[in-house]
């Protein structure tokens, strides 16, 4: 019983850490869904707007 103990904080700061990672990459990923979607909406407009400077590809 007294390994269960030991291994507690280890197994707590493990999923502490898993679901803190699966909230970065589950924002990451909807925030590069946004941007396409936007890209998507700019192109149909008729024009590309980008933070890049020179001529429109």
């Amino acid at each position: 019983m007294e390994y269960l103990w030991v291994l507690a904080p280890s197994t707590g700061v493990g999923l502490i850490f898993y679901f803190a990672m699966k909230a970065v990459f589950n924002a990451d990923r909807k925030e590069r869904e946004a941007l396409a979607e936007a890209e998507r909406e700019a192109e149909e407009r008729g024009g590309r707007q980008t933070n890049e400077s020179g001529p429109p590809r």
